[in-house]
């Protein structure tokens, strides 16, 4: 895998842990440094620890799978990103909390990191080197989270439905191009 697939798919990965830290933003009367960065490690370290959880599961699997592991990594990716663009376009309305409560951290930072374990699944079978791909999302989604909190405060939910709808796209090309390099169109 290539730093520049790796990357498009940490912003993917990372756009549901931006979208949050901007409505957390957008609740904060003001936005200080220290809040950002705390929205930044919670999602940054679960959006590291996912895919090494899902790669060791993965590997696992591998010997009875390797036959099929590129349809398995096109599926997974291209369903997270569908589920990406769908919420998107939800007119559902979170409530936003400014709150940095450590339970509400935790259930926020599980939640907006369930596709990275999937991700995690694929790396297996794809033979990634595994520390720095999940040093590189992580440091990727803690860097976006905690921009993601000032961008909110500064600007409003204007643009967390866009970055959820990036992240999807991003996700679902990546599974096409996963795919068509496995069926040597690429």
């Amino acid at each position: 895998m290539t730093l520049l697939n790796l990357f498009l798919i940490a912003v993917g990965l990372s756009m549901d842990a931006f979208a949050v830290s901007v409505c957390k933003g957008l609740a904060m009367e003001k936005a200080p440094l220290k809040k950002a960065a705390v929205a930044g490690a919670w999602f940054g370290s679960f959006q590291a620890l996912m895919p090494l959880l899902g790669y060791l599961l993965g590997s696992r699997f591998e010997k009875y799978i390797t036959h099929i592991d590129h349809w398995i990594a096109f599926g997974l990716l291209a369903l997270i990103g569908a589920n990406m663009v769908k919420e998107a376009f939800s007119k559902e309305e979170e409530k936003a909390s400014s709150t940095m409560y450590f339970k509400e951290m935790f259930l926020l930072a599980v939640a907006t990191s369930i596709d990275a374990l999937a991700v995690g699944i694929t790396f297996a079978f794809l033979r990634v080197d595994l520390l720095p791909a999940v040093c590189f999302i992580g440091a990727t989604t803690f860097v976006l989270s905690a921009l993601g909190v000032k961008v909110g405060n500064l600007f409003g939910s204007r643009y967390k439905s866009r970055a959820e709808l990036a992240g999807g796209i991003l996700l679902i090309l990546m599974g096409f191009k996963i795919l068509l390099e496995h069926l040597g169109l690429l």
